[in-house]
This record gives structure tokens, sequence and C-alpha cells, in this order.
């Protein structure tokens, strides 16, 4: 079992410096060119990773940039829960079992998740068990789950740092779950992805089914009130805001679930129901019905909902 390392990060961190790329672009007023950057371009590590900055070094190599800085998420992680055991000595030990005695992330979520799941049927110890191991050898939810911190840090407001994201956010610690539960059902082990799907609904109010496919770098923000179907789809990117349901019509079987595209937003207590496809890029607004296709980078909202206007598609989803 291995945690993710060094070489690893390269991609995690190729995709963040190729975003802000392109959005500081057209922040500046000039066209948006291509996303694809050379090895010897200066890595903007303070924006990725602002806890992490190094200060010192004006223009790193990216690939020495990488190596050297290991695992830049858990090292921020690890620096937070330090100043937070000095700042609130009560929550030391709390800080240090979840995440100061571990020496890797996938470790210290496996801790967290298998803590808040646990009940009288599935005992802390044996979830521990189960998580660490899916979590140990799955190296999608190994990069899935930094992008999803990243995810939170870059998008909500609310989120004070990595650390508060991995110990206290909901959302965070539910989708976790759920691609924990994903694992569990694709290798064919689904009572035990429903019996975990079961205490996730019970723990954070959120119902996923194990099946449903959701991509990285998703913002679930407060989480209270999400369900998501079977066959659903989320892509990456995505932002989903409480009570939204991706449910079924009831009058149909098979493949009934929406399929959500790339950077696409959905709004507070929106119902999407049936097989239907939601742009990449668009957003739905709070409240929303929606009961047919959403075209790419569009903005909708009513009941049923109707598209009241058009994004700027050159913007990077």
């Amino acid at each position: 079992m291995a945690c993710l390392r060094y070489g690893s990060w390269t991609s995690v961190l190729e995709m963040h410096w190729r975003r802000l790329s392109v959005k500081e672009e057209q922040d500046n007023g000039k066209p948006a060119t291509s996303s694809i950057v050379s090895d010897s371009a200066t890595f903007p590590f303070e924006k990725v990773f602002p806890i992490c900055a190094t200060g010192g070094l004006a223009k790193p190599d990216f690939v020495a940039s990488v190596s050297n800085a290991g695992d830049p998420i858990w090292d921020a992680v690890k620096e937070e829960a330090k100043l937070e055991a000095e700042k609130e000595p009560i929550l030391s030990s709390f800080l240090y079992a979840s995440i100061l005695s571990h020496d890797c992330l996938e470790k210290a979520l496996a801790f967290v998740l298998a803590n808040r799941l646990q009940n009288p049927n599935m005992l802390a110890t044996r979830l521990l068990d189960i998580i660490s191991d899916v979590i140990m050898h799955d190296r999608a939810i190994q990069h899935s789950m930094r992008y999803d911190l990243q995810a939170l840090k870059d998008r909500d407001p609310a989120c004070l740092s990595y650390c508060s994201a991995l110990l206290y956010l909901k959302g965070y610690q539910s989708l976790q779950s759920h691609r924990v539960a994903h694992v569990l059902w694709s290798q064919g082990r689904k009572i035990l992805a429903l019996a975990l799907q079961s205490c996730i609904s019970e723990v954070f109010g959120v119902d996923i089914h194990p099946a449903a496919r959701i991509g990285e770098g998703i913002l679930l923000d407060h989480a209270t009130g999400l369900v998501i179907g079977e066959t659903a789809v989320v892509g990456n990117r995505v932002s989903l805001m409480h009570g939204v349901t991706l449910g079924g019509t009831g009058k149909e079987t098979g493949d009934r679930h929406p399929k959500v595209g790339d950077g696409a937003l959905i709004g507070a207590c929106v119902t999407v129901l049936g097989n239907i496809k939601i742009g990449g890029g668009a957003i739905v607004a709070a409240g929303s019905l929606v009961l047919k296709d959403i075209p790419p980078h569009s903005m909708v909202a009513g009941l049923p909902a109707k598209v009241i206007g058009i994004l700027d598609k050159k913007a990077p989803l």
C-alpha cells in the first residue's frame, strides 16, 4: 500500500497551472491562448497552494518544484493542524489523532471517515480497514481527493484551510466516502457498498448511489439534502449546492438519470429529472426544475427551467 508521492503530483499541478494561465490572460484583457505550457514556465505556486508558498524562488523549475514539495496539500494540512493545535489546545489530541499521527493524506482521510461513519453495526476499526484498503490501492481516488480539496479551497469562500475542509466540511467527507463506496460497488461488493451508502446518508444527509459516477475537482457546498441517482454522471470541476436532486422520472428503467457536463454549476434546491444532459459550463439557478437538456455555457432558471442567458464560451470550465 502506498500514498501518492512526488512524480504522481505532476499531473495535478499541471492542471491547475493550465487553468490559471488561461484565467490570467483573460483577466488582463488578452485573448485566451493554448492552455498548454512548457515545463520551464513559471509555476504560480502561491496561487495553487497558498499555504505552501515558497516566496524565495521567483522562477522555480516545474519538475524540481514538484519533487521538492512532495505532496504540497498534505504538507499544508499538517502545517495547518500544527498551528491550530497551538491556538486551540483543547483540540490538540483530536488534531494529533486525525492528522499529525499519520504519514500521508490517504491514511488521515481514512481515519477521519471511519470515525465519522462508525455505528454499532459497523465499528470504526472495521471501517478503517475497509476504507484504508480501498484508498491505498486506488490511484484514482488518491488524485480525486486532492483535486476536491483544492476545489474547496479555490471555490468556497467559507473554506478556511485544507485542514478544516478535511476535518469538518461534510460535503468533502461525504464525497470521499462515496468514492470508496463506488469502488466497492465496481468490485462487485454491492451489499457492502450499499451498507456504506446507508451510513453516509444517515451521518451526512447526503444520498449518492454507489454506482453513480462523479468526476474530479468537485465542490459539494453544504451538501445537505443532495440526492444523486444510480445512473447519474457528474463531470469534472462541477459545483453542486445543497438540496440538489439528480433523479429519475419514475417512468424509466436502465439509464435514467442526468448527465452533468464539466464545469457546470447547479444552484441550491435544483431538481433535474430524467436522462437529460446539463451542458458543460452551464449554470442552473437555485430552485429550478430541469426537465430538458441544457445547452453548454447557458444560464437557465424557472419552473420548468428555461434559458435566460448565454455565458462566455471562451471562459475556462
